[in-house]
């Protein structure tokens, strides 16, 4: 199978992420998956939950093995298998309800008690007044009620009279204010009795009780015997696991049918861990459930499992096979029966145009300065295949109906410039939705739209967003239009991209300039020239990645540090090869408001032309901070390290490779979409 391996990356010792895996146990579990024949990809998702969802987009995996925490709330731990079923994917681990509510201490104490499980008194502290120590019997320990891994937990916890009390309660509620747990603190011997659902014995799964056990030369001198958060963190070579714990036939028996009955009440599934505390008098106390149990090798759940004869790699063989039994994943090789898409990895057509005349700084020789270099275009079919799909090049020549008629594929991942004409960047997409092929990116309408400045301006000033003042000529012959009452005045094609055309004299500070700049751009590309006011000030790009709602990227200014020419431009010698005239700086350097506007204007436009899966759009801010778009680039360039769009990925902490995964999740979730119509269509018949 394809698995993901979800997990929240530890990266330092800060209490927040005392539930996070080390990289020492996300490397055992990825090695552990891989030796039983499956192919794993880490997917580290403590970034944008966007991300992390065009990823498995973007890789369609069999499984995803889950071991994320999630990063704030009180439903932290629910957010990703909520994630992964909205997504459609098979994961392991119990649902979003069972780690909600195990997560929430004190609600799940009142649901045992309905079942006769024994707890210690406790009562559950919003607000000091809420607090009633009366009711209980001291000592009392006070723990955060919505956190695991010990947090919050010191030998300071335990309180033996009410203003100890009081001062640790309050102290607690002011680091954990989501509410606190006072609870009776029980003298005796920690227990963990681990659970796993694919074992096959007379408790449905749970395995024998095991035992914390603390070194005495750390532990000499605590007043309290209690796995405290720094046994844990700093002392964690202190504890070890005896394996059974150290009890009677009857009293293990006894503790792993209360832990049957607890793994059922709440559903559980695959793995899980319930803590108890076996009282000196021999009486045990159930204490929590952690239906998100640590996998770090040497964990009390794997020392469990040796008994029944499962090495570490048995047990995690066990969490898949028993998430593959529950989704019918059929012999633990494809997808589960809801998920109507074909089996295997997924044939990703990738369709561009290659660059084989190198372009020259002064533009005499600019007829493929749109395509990419072979460099770019491997750069691009690593990213995919690292997924785990097939890549079949599909080069954008006029025989690629013929091409595509004898080379079935699943998903184009489209980068194709056309051929020629206006409408050029539109040709490979509308030969795909004629053959009814899901593919990245913008449909046929927005690609001819938006190279097509002119009309992407009328549409975009139609929705509210401001854009210079604009004209076009035909022939260099005709009136300037009296809207332009100001010089200098900017010219360049309208329907070109990598600023072709646009060089030194594009920005003309007279009549006569410009009809003969006019005229060479009209003969020379054969289309009309487009004039616009050319705005003084700052110039910025801004990327943006998905569909109804897409994410802006963090703003890019390109900074033109020529403080010698007042009329500075992003001409198409810049974007040919570094100089010392152009600087890139991600995020740009502005004040919240501006960085709002910007991000606003760039998602109106991205919605008034109909844009997907990626665009690229320009602006320009003048000295008074007015917003002036540009022009929107729903194709935009793909260079690793240099390209506009992967400067700006790089800004948002985003690797070139997810970047790409981004882009191919939106014709993933399509072809997937795609899948359901048909089948229904046949269900129909």
């Amino acid at each position: 199978m394809r698995i993901a391996l979800t997990h929240n990356l530890r990266l330092s010792d800060a209490e927040e992420e005392a539930e996070f895996d080390t990289e020492a146990t996300v490397h055992a579990l990825a090695e552990a998956i891989e030796r039983l024949g499956h192919r794993v990809e880490r997917i580290e998702v403590s970034g944008p939950a966007s991300v992390t969802a065009a990823r498995l987009e973007a890789l369609s995996p069999d499984l995803i093995f889950n071991t994320a925490e999630g990063r704030r709330g009180r439903f932290r731990e629910a957010f990703f298998p909520a994630l992964f079923e909205e997504l459609g994917f098979p994961y392991t681990g119990s649902d979003a309800y069972a780690l909600t509510v195990t997560l929430d201490k004190q609600l799940t104490k009142l649901m045992l008690r309905e079942h006769g499980v024994r707890t210690p008194g406790w009562q559950f502290v919003e607000r000091l007044g809420d607090l009633k120590p009366e009711e209980l019997h001291f000592p009392l320990i006070v723990k955060p009620n919505f956190e695991g891994s010990s947090k919050g937990i010191t030998q300071d916890s335990v309180a033996e009279n009410v203003d100890a009390l009081k001062q640790k309660v309050q102290a607690a509620l002011e680091r954990y204010p989501a509410g606190i747990l006072v609870e009776e603190y029980i003298v005796g011997r920690d227990l963990a009795v681990p659970f796993l659902a694919n074992v096959d014995n007379d408790f449905a799964g749970v395995l024998a009780p095991v035992e914390y056990v603390f070194d005495p030369e750390v532990t000499r001198g605590r007043r309290y015997a209690i796995y405290d958060y720094e046994l844990k963190t700093k002392h964690d070579r202190a504890v070890t696991v005896r394996a059974p714990a150290q009890l009677s036939v009857d009293m293990a028996d006894r503790l792993r049918r209360t832990a049957r009955t607890v793994f059922q009440k709440f559903d559980c599934n695959d793995l899980g861990r319930i803590d108890f505390r076996l009282s000196d008098a021999g009486v045990p106390f159930f204490l929590e459930l952690n239906a998100l149990p640590s996998l770090e090798p040497g964990a009390g759940l794997f020392a469990a499992a040796a008994l029944e004869g499962l090495h570490y790699d048995g047990v995690i063989d066990a969490v898949i096979q028993s998430a593959a039994r529950r989704y019918r994943i059929r012999e633990n090789k494809g997808r589960a029966q809801s998920r109507p898409t074909r089996k295997g990895p997924l044939r990703v057509g990738f369709a561009f145009n290659v660059k084989r005349v190198k372009p020259t700084a002064d533009g005499a020789e600019d007829r493929e300065a749109e395509y990419d270099s072979p460099t770019t275009l491997q750069a691009i079919r690593e990213a995919i295949a690292s997924y785990g799909h097939e890549v079949i090049d599909l080069e954008a020549t006029p025989d690629l109906p013929l091409l595509l008629g004898a080379t079935p594929v699943d998903v184009v991942f489209n980068i194709a410039e056309g051929f020629r004409g206006r409408n050029r960047e539109s040709q490979v997409p509308a030969i795909l939705e004629l053959l009814d092929i899901p593919y990245t990116g913008s449909d046929p309408a927005t690609l001819a739209l938006a190279l097509d400045k002119g009309l992407a301006k009328k549409v975009v000033r139609a929705a509210g967003i401001d854009t210079p003042n604009f004209q076009l000529m035909t022939t260099g012959r005709e009136r300037l239009d009296r809207q332009f009452t100001r010089w200098p005045l900017m010219v360049k094609p309208v329907a070109e991209g990598s600023s072709k055309g646009v060089v030194k004299k594009s920005v003309c500070h007279s009549e006569t300039e410009l009809r003969e700049v006019v005229r060479e751009l009209v003969e020379r590309y054969q289309q009309p020239a487009l004039i616009e006011e050319y705005v003084g000030g700052r110039e910025f790009t801004v990327g943006l990645l998905g569909e109804r709602r897409p994410k802006v990227l963090p703003v890019m200014e390109i900074v033109f540090t020529d403080k010698s020419d007042p009329t500075p431009i992003y001409k198409f010698e810049d974007k040919l090869e570094a100089n010392d005239r152009i600087r890139y700086e991600v995020p740009a350097k502005l004040e919240p408001a501006q960085v709002e506007r910007i991000r606003a204007a760039a998602r109106g436009a991205f919605i008034a032309l109909g844009c997907r899966d990626v665009a690229r759009i320009d602006f320009r801010m003048d000295e008074t901070g007015r917003i002036y778009f540009l022009e929107c680039n729903p194709l935009p360039g793909l260079t690793p390290g240099w390209s506009d769009l992967v400067l700006i990925a790089q800004g948002e902490g985003m690797d070139y490779r997810t970047l790409i995964g981004e882009i191919l999740s939106g014709a993933i979730n399509r072809y997937k979409e795609r899948a359901v119509r048909r089948r229904d269509a046949d269900l129909a018949r």
